[in-house]
C-alpha cells in the first residue's frame, strides 16, 4: 500500500504543471510545439512556427529570438493588400493576457536567416525566444519533411 502511494505520488509530481513534451514553459508563458519545415539544398532561410499562451493577467511581448542554425532571427506576418500577398517584417507580437497566438504557414511566422545548412526532416534546431516580460524561453523546433502536416494535425 504504501509502495502504491508513493508511486502515485511520484507520477502526480511528474506531471504537475506540465503540458505535453512539446511545450516549453516560463512563468505564465507556454509555447506548443515549435517546429519548422525541411528545406532544399542551398536554402539561406528557413521558417519557424509554433503556439504561445498567455495564462497570466499581465500583458507580454515577443520581441525576437535566435536559432542555433541561422545568423538572424525575424518575425514576420503575410498580409493580403490590393489582392496580393505581402510578408512584412514585425517589431514584436503582443500577448494580451489569457490570450493565445499562433505562428502558422501563411500568416505569422518567424524567419530564420543565414542557414548554416539546409533544415533535414527529424533534426532538432535548438534556439530561443525573447520576451519583454518573460524573458529567455529556450525552445527546440523539430523539423518535419517539406510535405509533412504540421504537428498536431492529421490533414
Amino acid at each position: 500500500m504504501k509502495l502504491l502511494r508513493v508511486a502515485v505520488t511520484c507520477a502526480l509530481l511528474a506531471t504537475a504543471g506540465a503540458t505535453s513534451a512539446e511545450d516549453f514553459k516560463a512563468g505564465d508563458l507556454v509555447i506548443s510545439h515549435p517546429w519548422s519545415r525541411a528545406t532544399p539544398a542551398g536554402a539561406r532561410v528557413g521558417a519557424g512556427y509554433l503556439v504561445i499562451e498567455n495564462h497570466g493577467t499581465l500583458p507580454d511581448r515577443l520581441l525576437g529570438g535566435s536559432v542555433e542554425v541561422a545568423t538572424g532571427f525575424e518575425l514576420h506576418d503575410i498580409v493580403r493588400e490590393g489582392g496580393v500577398m505581402k510578408m512584412r517584417q514585425l517589431t514584436g507580437i503582443d500577448l494580451p493576457p489569457g490570450s493565445s497566438i499562433e505562428a502558422k504557414p501563411g500568416g505569422r511566422h518567424i524567419m530564420f536567416v543565414g542557414l548554416s545548412h539546409p533544415l533535414a526532416a527529424g533534426e532538432t534546431v535548438r534556439g530561443a525566444l525573447q520576451f519583454e516580460r518573460a524573458g529567455r524561453i529556450e525552445v527546440e523546433f523539430k523539423v518535419i519533411g517539406m510535405g509533412a502536416p504540421p504537428p498536431g494535425r492529421s490533414d
